[in-house]
């Protein structure tokens, strides 16, 4: 991505491609949600395509934003765009904002807002462009402007008032899911719901990957189809097939039918394997690459912050197709393995290739076996044809032997209460 500032005023009306040069439409806004101690985070844009129809384009989507124009993936979600709680349009909403600078006695009105490209691969709201009061009695005289960061101003709130549940969301956006998650639930039922209005879909799909699963259904229960398949959209493939396995069979197949195209495909996959198996509980997306790449192209990949540490510990190498599922399996090549190596190394000369993979139909108990005899955080999961299908992390399999209330344990006493034989512990978490 581009780290060049871009102001939003000056954004809007830019014309959005795909990687191939066609012209997918043009930008109408930004979408922001706020934080508590960091500067707003941009979430995505709002284009406009052909036939007038605003869409939400997710900012995972855009790979370059410029000043005269937006580059995507070139995959759009043509749903119209409908704003969530918590979600604020730069455009429509903050310009015109009037906010008062850090020392508090002076008022200015925001007239643009920067974007900036963040260390952590962000983009979020740098400095806004601020006009101060005019100090002429000409009727044709304007204020002085200024810049100022966002941590220089201040809106102006209501003494007393209470906390709206935009204002709770900012509150909690330094936590993490798990902790979002036990936040969410020692909230009263009104309040939590309130809440999960207000957060954005990321951040809502994450808190409700580390719920009970009962838990997740009634959230999602509690939401309109649209914004309910949005979420599991978000969410990882084996955690939404997990949710969605609790569901009629017909609440199921509509939710599945609103998903994206890519991750109801992924989702529908795992549902046709037993839940207590290696195929029910694998992630169908690791990294997987040809013999031919290099060292450096595997530890790009990788190094993406938005990628599970767990499945970051590998790379599979397979034939031709690199989606899964895959050509047949040809080895695994370990982080610290690729360390060794210089850059320019083929992967396909230091390929890993004496640990079996794991059948997609192995007990979970079998797997768990397999991951502590080999000090392992992820294995391979092939089908019949020793093609890759997905892998199993040490982190899946540990959600699925622990207790279902495991999440409500507060102390190590507590855990010591309920042990988990690996070879007992086959309670189905899809039903």
């Amino acid at each position: 991505m581009s780290t060049q500032r871009v102001f939003v005023a000056r954004l809007a009306g830019c014309t959005v491609f795909d990687p191939a040069g066609d012209r997918l439409g043009r930008v109408r806004d930004v979408v922001v949600i706020y934080r508590k101690d960091d500067p707003p985070r941009v979430i995505g844009l709002v284009v406009e395509i052909p036939g007038r129809r605003h869409v939400f384009v997710s900012i995972g989507r855009v790979t370059s934003i410029a000043t005269g124009q937006v580059i995507t993936t070139g995959l759009i979600n043509v749903r119209r765009f409908q704003q969530r709680g918590g979600e604020v349009r730069v455009l429509a909403e903050m310009l015109g904002r009037k906010v008062y600078l850090d020392s508090g006695s002076v008022q200015a009105v925001i007239e643009d807002v920067a974007i900036e490209h963040s260390r952590t691969g962000e983009w979020d709201v740098g400095q806004l462009f601020l006009r101060k009061p005019k100090t002429s009695a000409s009727p044709f005289a304007k204020g002085p402007t200024t810049f100022a960061n966002w941590s220089e101003v201040r809106e102006n709130a209501t003494p007393g008032e209470a906390q709206s549940a935009e204002q709770l969301v900012a509150s909690y956006s330094e936590l993490r899911p798990a902790d979002l998650a036990n936040t969410l639930l020692d909230l009263p039922e009104e309040r939590m719901l309130e809440v999960v209005d207000e957060l954005s879909d990321d951040r809502l799909a994450d808190a409700l990957e580390e719920m009970p699963e009962d838990e997740q259904v009634h959230i999602l229960e509690s939401l309109d189809d649209e914004r309910a398949a949005d979420i599991l959209d978000a969410m990882e493939p084996d955690d939404a097939a997990d949710v969605l396995g609790q569901l009629s069979e017909e609440q199921r197949e509509e939710l599945l039918e609103l998903m994206e195209p890519e991750e109801a495909e992924d989702v529908r996959a795992l549902l046709m394997y037993r839940p207590d198996t290696a195929g029910g509980l694998m992630t169908p997306e690791p990294i997987v690459l040809s013999a031919d790449a290099t060292v450096a192209e595997a530890l790009a990949l990788i190094r993406r912050h938005e990628l599970h540490p767990a499945l970051a510990a590998a790379v599979f190498v397979t034939l031709p197709p690199y989606e899964t599922p895959t050509g047949r399996l040809l080895g695994t090549v370990h982080f610290q393995r690729m360390l060794r190596y210089p850059p320019h190394e083929r992967l396909g000369t230091i390929i890993d290739d004496s640990l079996e993979p794991v059948p997609a139909d192995a007990s979970a108990a079998e797997v768990a076996r397999m991951l502590a005899s080999y000090n392992l955080v992820s294995l391979p999961v092939v089908d019949a044809a020793h093609r890759l299908v997905g892998a199993v992390s040490v982190d899946d399999v540990l959600d699925y032997l622990l207790p279902d209330d495991w999440r409500s344990q507060d102390s190590d006493e507590d855990a010591a209460a309920f042990p988990v034989p690996v070879t007992t512990a086959m309670t189905p978490r899809r039903r």
